[in-house]
C-alpha cells in the first residue's frame, strides 16, 4: 500500500514537472513573437535595457522574499558580469535587432542550432563531454538545415535577410557558449542568487548602453510595443528564469533538454497565429532537418 502511494505521488510530480515544462516552453517561444512587436517602434539596445531592468526587479523581489542574498561581493562577480554578456546582454540584443528583418518564425527555428552549438563547443572546452561520431553526425544534419533555412546562396546575397538571420544565430551560439560556460563554474550556491546575479550585471551593462545611444526619453513607442517590452521582462526573461531553475534543480538537464524541441514548433506556430506571418514549406524542413539534427546528436553512443 505504502509502494502504491509513493508511485502515486512521483507519479504526480512527474506530470506537474511536465506541465512547468510546457508552460516554460510556451513561454520561451512566444519571445519570438512578441520582440517582432517591440522592435517597431523601440531600438533594439532599448528593448534589452528594459527587459533587463524588469527583470532584475522581479528576481531580486522573488530572492528576498524566500529569504536570500545576492553573492558576498568577490571574484565570483567577474563570473557573474561575463554571463551577464554572453546569456542576457549580447543575445537578447542580437535577436532583437534580427527580428527587425526576418519574421519571428524563422527567429525560433535558428535558435534551434544552440544545443548543436553548445555540443560544439564542449568538445574544446570542458573534458567530460568529447565529440563522437553519433554527435558529429548530427551537428552536420542540424546544420545542414540552417543552410536550407538560410538559403545555400546566402553568402552571395549578403545585405538582403543573411545579415538579419546571422544575427540571431549569433544569438544562439552566445547562448551555447553561456551553457559551457555554466558548466565550469564552481559547484555550491543557490541557483536563483547566481542568476539574479547575473541578470542585475547586464542591467548595468545594458542601461548606459542604452541611455547613450538612443536617448530613451526621445522616443515615442507604441503602446503594444511597450506592453510587449515589460511582457519580456516579466515572462520570458523573470518568471522563465524561477520555473528553469526549479526544473535543473527537481529534474536534471536530460529532462530539462526536451525543451529544445517544442520551442521552435512553437515559435513558429505563434508567429502565423498571431502575427499572420507565411510558413514557407521551405522554412518547415528546415526546421525538421535542425530537429533530426538535434535528435541524432544526443542519441546515446556506443563504444
Amino acid at each position: 500500500m505504502g509502494n502504491n502511494r509513493r508511485a502515486l505521488l512521483a507519479d504526480r510530480i512527474y506530470l506537474r514537472h511536465v506541465a512547468l515544462l510546457f508552460i516554460l516552453a510556451v513561454i520561451w517561444s512566444s519571445s519570438f513573437t512578441t520582440i517582432k512587436v517591440a522592435v517597431e517602434t523601440i531600438p533594439p539596445l532599448t528593448l534589452v535595457a528594459v527587459r533587463m531592468v524588469v527583470a532584475g526587479v522581479l528576481l531580486y523581489m522573488v530572492l528576498r522574499l524566500r529569504g536570500l542574498r545576492l553573492p558576498p561581493l568577490g571574484r565570483q562577480w567577474w563570473s557573474f558580469f561575463l554571463l551577464g554578456l554572453t546569456g542576457n546582454a549580447f543575445p537578447f540584443f542580437l535577436i532583437s535587432w534580427g527580428e527587425t528583418g526576418i519574421d519571428s518564425g524563422a527567429a525560433a527555428i535558428l535558435m534551434a542550432v544552440m544545443p548543436l552549438v553548445t555540443l560544439g563547443l564542449a568538445h574544446f572546452f570542458t573534458e567530460s563531454d568529447r565529440m563522437t561520431v553519433v554527435k558529429f553526425a548530427g551537428m552536420a544534419i542540424g546544420f545542414g538545415g540552417v543552410v536550407l533555412l538560410v538559403g545555400p546562396d546566402a553568402l552571395t546575397r549578403m545585405g538582403d535577410k543573411t545579415i538579419f538571420e546571422l544575427s540571431v544565430a549569433g544569438g544562439a551560439v552566445f547562448y551555447a557558449i553561456t551553457a559551457v560556460l555554466t558548466r565550469r563554474l564552481p559547484s555550491g550556491g543557490d541557483p536563483l542568487q547566481r542568476g539574479t546575479a547575473v541578470t542585475l550585471c547586464a542591467v548595468v551593462q545594458m542601461v548606459p548602453i542604452s541611455l547613450l545611444m538612443d536617448a530613451p526619453w526621445l522616443l515615442a513607442p507604441s503602446t503594444p510595443a511597450v506592453l510587449s517590452a515589460i511582457y519580456l521582462g516579466v515572462f520570458p526573461t523573470g518568471v522563465a528564469a524561477i520555473l528553469y531553475f526549479h526544473l535543473i534543480a527537481e529534474r536534471g538537464t536530460t529532462f530539462f533538454s526536451v525543451i529544445n524541441y517544442i520551442i521552435p514548433c512553437l515559435g513558429v506556430v505563434w508567429g502565423v497565429a498571431f502575427l499572420g506571418e507565411g510558413l514557407p514549406v521551405q522554412a518547415l524542413i528546415a526546421l525538421g532537418v535542425i530537429l533530426c539534427g538535434v535528435f541524432v546528436a544526443n542519441l546515446p553512443s556506443r563504444r
